[in-house]
């Protein structure tokens, strides 16, 4: 596609070829760094078919959310190996962010990576940039719907299965009855968490919804829920600086319930380390960011579809518990994982 000049309609953020950021592209994936014609001896080989190339990542995800950080500085890194002017935006509100995919289309990018939390509200946007020609890949959320919506390929964690997975563990914890606190109303992946993991355990489970943007009111919540009924024994938040909340709020309550979550960032391994945390299912976000950048960059350098179109790229789930947190600290700390 031709390079084309950016209008009004998003503050462009160029992110610049490094060194550093190289390097972890080129541990991440090693395929993408090369040129089409396999010719790897020219350091710029990677971005040639990039340069020029402008990719919009459209998230839900509300202002001051950690997790965002690591999806994006998984995007960056990978627009910085391919030579990608990147333009990451979010807007909690589903309405909010199919516009924003709409200005995506008007001012005619090359690509396009989303998010489906609540894919109902994002088909018509995605329908205009199929027409526009641009290729749309999702990332996070939507593993149920990024192909009958129409997108290229898909990033992310099936979250049914994790939630499954969860339920697993909490049936070798022998616990007995399961608070799954979701902040966000509506969120399909959050739901299919909460729906996989009463498939899985034998105990009694019940879903709490809260405002996850009211810290105060979450821990209040959860507090009196767990004062409410004191046979409640785990609580499972669906992200990192939610479970934290939680972890102070099951503190508060006293009444012996443990605390395990969805998802992780630096604070929440070192919850895990010292055990106020039982465990942490990571999908990964970093990767997601990267995946879905580089997947459109690899769609136009080579015609490639991760997942032939088919099948999701799937970057979880994998736990992190205290006897494993110790390995990926390093990663938390740095903001990759």
């Amino acid at each position: 596609m031709n390079t084309r000049p950016p209008s009004h309609g998003f503050p462009r953020r160029p992110v610049r070829l490094a060194v550093l950021a190289a390097a972890v592209g080129l541990l991440v994936t090693g395929c993408s760094a090369f040129d089409v014609a396999g010719d790897s001896s020219d350091s710029r080989s990677a971005g040639a078919a990039g340069d020029g190339m402008s990719v919009v990542m459209v998230t839900h995800g509300a202002e001051g959310d950690t997790f965002w950080d690591r999806v994006r500085k998984g995007a960056e890194t990978a627009a910085a190996k391919d030579g990608i002017d990147l333009t990451f935006v979010s807007d909690p509100d589903p309405d909010g962010q199919a516009e924003l995919v709409r200005n995506a289309v008007r001012d005619k990018v090359d690509g396009i990576a989303l998010t489906l939390a609540k894919p109902q509200a994002m088909k018509g946007a995605v329908k205009e940039a199929r027409e526009a020609g641009i290729p749309v890949v999702g990332l996070n959320s939507g593993i149920g719907a990024w192909k009958s919506t129409g997108l290229l390929g898909y990033f992310g964690q099936d979250d049914g299965v994790a939630g499954q997975a969860v339920g697993n563990e909490l049936n070798e914890l022998k616990a007995e009855h399961a608070l799954c606190v979701i902040h966000e109303r509506g969120n399909v992946g959050l739901e299919a968490r909460c729906a996989g993991m009463r498939k899985t355990f034998d105990g009694k489970t019940e879903n709490l919804y809260v405002d996850g943007s009211d810290e105060r009111a979450v821990s209040g919540i959860v507090t009196a829920r767990l004062r409410q009924d004191p046979t409640i024994d785990e609580v499972v938040a669906n992200g990192a600086q939610q479970a934290l909340i939680v972890a102070g709020a099951a503190k508060e309550a006293d009444t012996g319930a443990r605390v395990a979550t969805f998802d992780l960032n630096k604070d929440l391994v070192d919850a895990v380390r010292r055990g106020d945390i039982q465990f942490a299912v990571d999908q990964q976000p970093y990767l997601q960011g990267y995946l879905a950048v580089d997947a459109l960059w690899l769609y136009r350098a080579n015609g490639n579809v991760s997942g032939g179109g088919v099948s999701p790229v799937l970057t979880g789930p994998a736990f992190v518990t205290k006897t494993n947190a110790a390995s990926v600290a390093e990663f938390a700390a740095n903001g990759t994982r």
